[in-house]
């Protein structure tokens, strides 16, 4: 591996990050083409960034493009920060080792999309506002607001722990470089592309990296069907047989991911991001107008059914590939890293290189979104309340806050590198239910209920991640319904209290939950 480590040494000189390289002992290797191809991926994504730093004049571009960006453009970046390392690798490795009851998952948000088009966006883009908790202080109160707020950011710290520590396993497998060197590589470039360019180059780096993920799965898919004697009939057909495409578990048990958990509970989890995550709903933001918007989700509610398709077909067919090839497969690697195993021992060189590079994008991807809309948040919900609450200086505070949060998100997966976690994937969608649930309960108490003030709905959000965090720890509960019991028991528990408390008395003009697209 002295070659190897030569070659990565010479990437971080070109990188400008001068850092130590660790060489595994009997991993793969990837072609020094591979290694190039990496780069000149890695290095485009800078560029994009300084290429838009010089369209940032004010923080209206820098956080929402001056809200022309093309709808078609938001759409798939919306399903690009949603899609993420987490689908790339950790999707295929439960079709691997499971069956595709997580298919149903995804369907979900197909089921979601007209609800939040026809009740949700008239409300979120119809207010005017630049950070979604801004809705929640002119709906309810200023101290909702900032609960809102702070909900998000403490998820962020969580999910982008996960997002970084998921490729670095794959260049651990694929390489044998240092996990520790592979997230602080990726955080670095991520907050240094997303720093310059803001929104529109997390948007359009978005775009490309779906391309590649989308065109790398497409790939491995057709050389595993071209590699098993038989081809693609014979992965169907083992797959038939062993009871992998199976969708559905008949059970009332709750603790499991039976039918109606995976359904009802994802219902839910998938309100979170498309309702009151930043990260999604400031992409609805950056376009034209309300109609473009609902184009947007739109999009990335039918790229949905396609790439769930083409992704847990990949586990599938990767499981039959290995069953063909058994000593290929090595059992030490963690099941996450299946797809990069795949990747260097299957793809030709050049093609390997961008298949990783296209996970790393897709890693950064969804980083660049977190850090993006936390500085966001933080300048629009914080910084402008303190004296003297004026604009000036905001674009230099954003870019400032978006450096502090790169490290932070870097910081996150370098202490969730020292944890055994058997599969990231349900420890993001555990994340998501345990902050999520309340958060999501504030906006849905917002926009369906009339009377609930500010008072009641505080109460139902502190109340319902209370009994979040008892119910994870007392019960046995799948934690795919733990999105549903968060946000319906802020709903109950803070309409409930608005009999206690006085009456709404905000509203705001001419929106109504039967608004229509205009």
């Amino acid at each position: 591996m002295s070659g190897l480590s030569g070659r990565l040494r010479v990437i971080l000189l070109l990188l400008h990050l001068p850092c130590l390289a660790q060489a595994g002992d009997g991993t793969p290797g990837i072609a020094a083409l591979d290694w190039a191809v990496l780069i000149v991926y890695l290095l485009t994504l800078v560029g994009i960034g300084l290429y838009f730093a010089r369209r940032d004049d004010s923080t209206e571009d820098y956080f929402v493009a001056g809200r022309t960006m093309p709808w078609w453009a938001a759409g798939v970046s919306i399903f690009g920060t949603q899609l993420s390392a987490i689908t790339f690798l950790a999707v295929p490795a439960k079709a691997f080792s499971a069956d595709w009851v997580y298919f149903l998952v995804n369907m979900t948000i197909i089921m979601v999309a007209p609800l939040v088009v026809y009740v949700y966006l008239p409300f979120l883009r119809g207010s005017g506002v630049t950070s979604a908790y801004e809705y929640l202080e002119k709906r309810f109160s200023l101290s909702v607001r900032m609960f809102g707020a702070l909900a998000f950011l403490l998820f962020q710290v969580g999910r982008m722990g996960i997002i970084l520590y998921l490729p670095a396993i794959v260049l651990a497998t694929v390489t044998g470089v240092d996990v520790t060197l592979s997230i602080v590589l990726m955080g670095i470039l991520a907050t240094a592309y997303t720093t310059m360019g803001g929104i529109r180059a997390v948007i359009w780096t978005d775009v490309s990296q779906v391309v590649v993920l989308v065109g790398a799965a497409l790939l491995m898919v057709i050389l595993t069907a071209l590699s098993v004697e038989g081809g693609l009939p014979h992965i169907v057909s083992v797959g038939l047989a062993e009871g992998k495409f199976n969708m559905v578990n008949w059970t009332w048990d709750s603790s499991v991911e039976a039918l109606w958990v995976v359904i009802v509970g994802n219902l839910f989890a998938n309100l979170i991001p498309y309702t009151a995550d930043q990260t999604v709903v400031q992409r609805y933001l950056t376009t034209r107008t309300d109609r473009e918007a609902a184009s947007a989700i739109w999009t990335n509610a039918l790229l949905t059914l396609p790439a769930s398709i083409l992704f847990f077909g990949l586990g599938t067919a990767l499981y039959v590939f290995y069953q063909s090839h058994p000593g290929l497969l090595d059992q030490s690697i963690p099941i996450d890293g299946i797809v990069p195993l795949f990747i260097v021992q299957k793809l030709p060189a050049g093609i390997s290189g961008l298949a990783l590079a296209g996970v790393f994008a897709a890693s950064m991807s969804s980083l660049d979104s977190s850090i993006n809309s936390m500085a966001t948040v933080i300048v629009t919900d914080f910084s402008r309340r303190l004296p003297p609450g004026r604009e000036e200086g905001d674009l230099g505070r954003a870019r400032r806050l978006t450096v502090l949060f790169g490290v932070l998100g870097t910081g996150s997966a370098l202490l969730l590198a020292s944890f055994d976690i058997a599969s990231l994937l349900d420890a993001f969608r555990e994340v998501l239910g345990l902050f999520g649930g309340s958060l999501a309960g504030l906006f849905a108490l917002g926009i369906l209920t009339r009377r609930t003030g500010g008072n009641a709905a505080l109460a139902g959000a502190v109340a319902s991640a209370l009994i979040v965090g008892l119910v994870k720890l007392l019960t046995d509960l799948h934690f795919f319904l733990y999105a549903a019991v968060g946000l319906l028991s802020c709903v109950a528990i803070g309409y409930g209290a608005s009999f206690l408390f006085a009456r709404s008395t905000r509203s705001l003009e001419g929106l109504t939950w039967s608004t229509r697209i205009r």
